[in-house]
Parts: structure tokens; C-alpha cells; sequence
């Protein structure tokens, strides 16, 4: 569960950061944040299968390194998803 609030927080981030750095490309604020949210959870997904990410310790616990790979990986992915879903809409 944490790794999903990782990646979605850092997604949104990522969305809001690359709405404001592509001129164009921007969907608004709440827009921005979708488009982050959905490119931080789905790539974080895809790039923790991809490479093998732990799915946690048995003994439970929190794990700061984790969670701020969720992080880097959602704000990373929700920033390029964001950018080339506002570049799509609004191309014209």
C-alpha cells in the first residue's frame, strides 16, 4: 500500500512539474495532477515488475529507501506521461 501512495504523491508532483516546464502542454492544476497520478502508479508498476523491486519485508517494518524510489520512479513517470498527454490535447 505504500508503495502505491509513493507513486501516486510522486506522480502528482511530477504531472504539476512537467504542466508548468512544456509551454503548450499544460491541462490545468487538477488536470496536470490526473495525468501524474495515473503515469507515477502505472509506470511505478511496470518499472517494479521490470526490475525485480522487493514487494517488502515479511517482518513488516518501514523502509525509507523504498519510499523514496516510489517517489523519484512516480514523479518521474507522471511528469512524462503528463507532458505527452498535454501535448496530445492540446495539439491544434
Amino acid at each position: 500500500m505504500e508503495q502505491l501512495i509513493g507513486q501516486a504523491l510522486g506522480g502528482a508532483l511530477g504531472g504539476a512539474a512537467g504542466g508548468r516546464v512544456m509551454s503548450g502542454g499544460s491541462m490545468g492544476g487538477i488536470g496536470n495532477a490526473i495525468a501524474g497520478i495515473a503515469g507515477g502508479v502505472g509506470g511505478g508498476q511496470l518499472l517494479g515488475g521490470l526490475m525485480g523491486a522487493a514487494t517488502g519485508d515479511a517482518a513488516g517494518g518501514f523502509d525509507i529507501a523504498s519510499l523514496i524510489g516510489n517517489l523519484v520512479g512516480g514523479g518521474v513517470a507522471g511528469g512524462v506521461v503528463q507532458m505527452i498527454a498535454g501535448k496530445l490535447l492540446n495539439r491544434g
